[in-house]
């Protein structure tokens, strides 16, 4: 006779954790959430969408702009045999009364001109043989300078332009109108000459125009008309994607209240949804770090209530960097020559730490310091920075051989050596110098170094492995965008579905 099997009692079912808000509140809490983030999903979808898919593009065709490089190219050689007039003697012969922020010596239309630049950042050009200042240029000028660029093949004007989509920033006002000139060349580069001064200002090239309306222009809603507004348009940013922010976080919010990983169910899954409902589910769990890390950065890109410092030096401190402002500059034109290279394309002058400075530009891209007393170097950059925060004690200064964490960028893009500058001040403010020009590269107080990191990291990895391995740093973003753009279409399909329903007239009897 068998014996009879001992009373084994039920598994007991773990507890659920208590809610942390309990009954009918909890209730009408979460109906809210899933309401509010139905409806912010469908009005943010497509918007999402976007964002990722321009980021990728991006990634591969930046917005156009002028390099130093190929504006150094398009600058023809100086003919010293035109130059008559010394830069002070040009200076006052134009009627100026002080030293201007930054005055060169280069060629314009066959002509030696000085270009000035004021302390309120007007230009103006003067002619380096008559001392007048020179008229604006017409589209004929515009297209022989023009023919200076390497690329130019047969270039014809396109036409006057004040403001258009590549070149709607306020930096670009001192230099406008524009004559817009066709190189003529396989890639359609145009240019971009300053009808007030004859500087060539951007370049743009066919390849750039078409993939910016899939990359840049939806990113960062580079609309012409509203761009052109810039307070506006950033508080536009700044609202659309505050509402992102706010879908993608009462998303996962959605997403973590709906998944089961211990008491899974039926059929083991962790999703109680099939189809595109479990792609958004499963897809917005992964990636909604992904989401809200690349779209709140994003937003503090935008610098919401000024909490970042900012990033170039004031007015006040280029002027205390200076030293003076004083109209004459000891700079005789047989010591300019004498020292310039055989293939000089511009000289720069200055004052910096007190003293004049005049570095030739060649055509290789090499300074060569000229006439310099005392010499430029670390000890002369070192005295002159101390007036940049007059206020506070003497900075520290090391030069900056590799780059770190707060210099660098893709592709090594920043110039090495460097010079920091670090300040004790309230504000712990760090400046970058070169080492050659004594040229201020950058400003960054504390606000900006978290600032670094809240975008240059979160929002472009711009992290130290990485950031030295550009292809690795582009699979990194591909992926991760790949993984918001799975979340961002599932949620465009369940939102159309959803609409189509609403939209449907209800059945009823006849």
């Amino acid at each position: 006779m068998p014996l009879p099997r001992p009373l084994v009692p039920p598994r007991a079912t773990p507890p659920r954790p208590a809610p942390l808000v309990a009954g009918p509140l909890a209730k009408t809490l979460r109906r809210w959430l899933h309401l509010g983030h139905r409806w912010l999903g469908i009005a943010t979808g497509l918007l999402f969408a976007t964002w990722f898919v321009s980021g990728l593009v991006m990634l591969f065709v930046g917005f156009p702009g002028l390099g130093e490089a190929e504006r150094r190219d398009g600058l023809p050689a100086l003919d010293w045999a035109q130059v008559r007039l010394s830069p002070s003697a040009a200076l006052t012969a134009a009627g100026e009364d002080r030293f201007p922020r930054d005055l060169r010596l280069a060629m314009r239309d066959g002509v030696p001109v000085y270009r000035i630049t004021g302390w309120d950042g007007t230009r103006r050009t003067v002619s380096a043989s008559e001392g007048r200042s020179l008229p604006a240029i017409d589209a004929d000028a515009a297209r022989r300078i023009a023919r200076s660029d390497p690329r130019a093949v047969q270039p014809h004007a396109l036409g006057l332009v004040e403001r258009d989509q590549w070149s709607v920033t306020a930096r670009y006002d001192p230099l406008r109108p524009f004559h817009l000139v066709a190189l003529g060349d396989a890639r359609d580069t145009r240019l971009y000459v300053s009808a007030r001064t004859g500087e060539i200002a951007l370049d743009t090239d066919g390849r750039e125009r078409l993939w910016n309306w899939f990359g840049a222009i939806p990113h960062w809603i580079y609309v012409t008309p509203l761009r052109a507004q810039a307070d506006l348009w950033r508080d536009v940013v700044l609202w659309v994607s505050g509402v992102a922010i706010a879908a993608a976080l009462s998303g996962v919010a959605v997403g973590l209240l709906r998944v089961r990983l211990r008491r899974r169910y039926r059929g083991g899954r962790v999703t109680p949804h099939r189809g595109w409902m479990a792609w958004h589910h499963l897809a917005g769990l992964v990636g909604g770090a992904t989401l809200l890390t690349f779209i709140v950065s994003g937003w503090l890109s935008m610098n919401p209530n000024r909490w970042f410092g900012p990033r170039a030096p004031s007015p006040a401190m280029l002027e205390r960097y200076a030293g003076t402002t004083a109209l004459q500059l000891d700079l005789s034109l047989a010591d300019l020559r004498a020292a310039a290279c055989p293939d000089a394309v511009e000289i720069r002058l200055s004052h910096r730490g007190g003293a004049p400075l005049a570095m030739t530009v060649c055509r290789d891209g090499r300074q060569v310091p000229c006439c310099a007393n005392p010499p430029p170097g670390r000890e002369r950059w070192a005295r002159a920075a101390r007036a940049l925060l007059p206020e506070a004690d003497p900075p520290a200064i090391t030069l900056l051989t590799e780059a770190d964490a707060y210099w660098q960028g893709p592709g090594d893009a920043r110039p090495l050596p460097v010079l920091r500058v670090v300040f004790a001040d309230p504000e712990a403010t760090w400046f970058h110098i070169d080492p050659e020009s004594g040229e201020i590269l950058n400003r960054m107080d504390r606000s900006g170094r978290i600032e670094r990191w809240l975008f240059g990291a979160l929002h472009t990895l711009d992290l130290g492995l990485l950031l030295r391995h550009p292809p690795a740093r582009e699979a990194a973003i591909g992926c991760l965008s790949l993984l918001g753009l799975v979340t961002a279409v599932s949620g465009i399909v369940i939102g159309w579905r959803r609409l189509r329903r609403a939209g449907k007239p209800a059945r009823g009897p006849a």
